[in-house]
């Protein structure tokens, strides 16, 4: 799991719902009260931002004329983790030339 925590309108469409779907499965741990230290220690996921970040993708979805019908399970944790923003930009520019075509012009699909 992982939240990049860049400016939704600046992923590519895989990462933009592969971000989506991965909120989906934070919750559905945390839900279930699974440990996720792992990503949390790691820098992957910030719970305390989850709804607002699930909220962030959801809006861009719908901008970009996708359809979102899966609003995110209530849910309350005890993590909260950090993740470093200019790192995830800098990893998805990496990883992705779609991503860092528009994190580098700042255009919007």
């Amino acid at each position: 799991m992982r939240m990049w925590m860049v400016d939704p309108g600046r992923m590519c469409r895989q990462h933009l719902l592969g971000e989506h779907n991965e909120c989906h499965m934070l919750a559905g741990c945390l839900a279930r009260g699974k440990r996720i230290d792992g990503y949390v220690e790691r820098g992957l996921v910030e719970t305390a931002a989850l709804e607002a970040r699930h909220d962030q993708l959801a809006r861009e979805m719908l901008l970009r004329g996708y359809q979102h019908k899966s609003p995110l399970l209530n849910v309350t944790s005890d993590h909260r983790g950090h993740v470093d923003r200019d790192e995830s930009e800098a990893e998805l520019k990496r990883r992705c030339p779609n991503c860092r075509r528009l994190l580098e012009h700042e255009g919007k699909l």
